[in-house]
């Protein structure tokens, strides 16, 4: 694509001129390349390709903000100051959501307010962590290497969700394809073949009796039954996201299921020590990276033991190591390597580690989990339709005995 660019150099004065580039980024280090400070970099002409819809749509996305935080640093990095990088990627961004937010963050840049204090105005889109690292960057100095660590987080983030999606993509798909096939025999197979038996005069056995008079109920009724289905799912699922009982109940059995329970203490585990890392990182204090943390991790239980560690133990005076190991809720290995990295000086280094330990084992999980659902889905369903066959069949063979 065709890129026009206004750009300053001390010896020079200001310059303008056309070039052709894959994106942002190689207009930009081309920039940097020259002695170039960009003032304004527009896209003159586009190839329409997928690429070219990347941020349509409603809202700020994940990739939005892992675009805006890799692009925003880069420009800090070839020296252009972060009033000409937010003009920059005004010009350049076409989602209305996402340029809205930046014209806002001009806007405070403008009045003399902190960088940050547009990311804490929308809570829901970016998160306490994402707040507090910025906000911890740019009174350090370290703006640049914050929105790096940041682009990189967000983007181990999108990668672990896309991997656990999609080895959740087959049973998701099974589940649907059985639901519409079994809904096809019993609606509208299994009542013709029970009306054929009826009108012939044959007596069926109990078992496909049975089978026959819900199918017949189901294919009279097959809208008042779907929704009534759908109705409850939704009232269920209204009742669990939106009510605190519901909530705590949901969470209380979940929890309780063999492999998902582990499943969801891991990803819990992995995303406490990378937000951890991250705001020790920036250079909060414990203290307050804990708290901060306890709040974001997601994981109530995790919540819980959080905020003790905070509370009844570092700020009572026990040591990082000591306030972990009181809880039952790490495992000895986590407890130990964070006792010993407190030691040694490195926390910050060893939860990197012990987060990408626990992704791993979260994308095996997952796989463990996948591989019990796939056959258990398959047996339900060949039992379900195994049950109907034979629901058709013995009447059948006994027709044919007759003869």
């Amino acid at each position: 694509m065709q890129f026009h660019y206004i750009a300053y150099r001390s010896d020079q004065g200001v310059t303008e001129g056309d070039l052709e580039a894959q994106n942002l980024k190689e207009v930009l280090e081309n920039l940097a390349g020259r002695g170039l400070r960009p003032v304004s970099v527009k896209i003159l002409k586009q190839r329409l390709t997928i690429a070219s819809f990347k941020f349509w749509g409603k809202g700020v996305t994940l990739e939005d903000k892992i675009f805006l935080t890799k692009y925003l640093a880069l420009m800090l990095r070839v020296g252009t100051n972060l009033f000409e990088a937010v003009e920059i990627l005004i010009e350049d961004f076409e989602k209305p959501a996402l340029k809205s937010f930046l014209l806002k963050v001009r806007s405070n840049l403008e009045k003399g307010q902190a960088f940050y204090s547009a990311f804490a105005e929308h809570p829901k889109l970016f998160s306490e962590v994402f707040i507090n690292l910025l906000k911890a960057g740019e009174a350090s100095g370290t703006l640049e290497k914050t929105l790096e660590d940041l682009s990189v987080s967000l983007e181990k983030e999108k990668s672990l969700s896309r991997q656990v999606r999609s080895a959740l993509v087959y049973p998701m798909l099974l589940v649907v394809m059985s639901f519409f096939v079994v809904t096809f025999l019993i609606t509208f197979v299994l009542p013709r073949i029970a009306a054929s038996f009826s009108n012939g005069n044959i007596e069926p056995p109990l078992f496909s009796k049975i089978v026959f008079t819900v199918s017949l109920f189901l294919g009279d009724h097959v809208l008042l039954v779907y929704g009534l289905l759908f109705g409850g799912m939704i009232l269920l699922w209204l009742f669990l996201r939106h009510t605190k009982v519901g909530a705590a109940l949901f969470w209380r059995m979940i929890t309780k299921v063999p492999i998902v329970g582990t499943l969801i203490k891991k990803i819990a585990i992995q995303r406490f020590a990378t937000t951890l890392s991250s705001l020790m990182k920036a250079g909060i204090s414990i203290v307050d990276s804990l708290e901060i943390t306890a709040d974001v991790v997601g994981n109530e239980d995790l919540k819980g033991v959080l905020k003790r560690v905070t509370r009844d133990g570092i700020t009572k005076g026990l040591t990082i190591g000591d306030a972990f190991k009181r809880e039952p809720y790490f495992p000895r290995t986590v407890s130990n390597l964070i006792a010993i990295s407190e030691k040694a000086g490195h926390l910050d280094s060893i939860l990197v580690t012990l987060a990408n330990f626990y992704e791993e084992d979260v994308l095996a999980t997952v796989g463990i989990l996948v591989s019990i659902i796939e056959p258990v889905l398959l047996m339900f369903i060949g039992t379900v339709i195994g049950g109907i066959a034979l629901a058709i069949l013995v009447p059948i063979y006994q027709l044919a005995g007759t003869l």
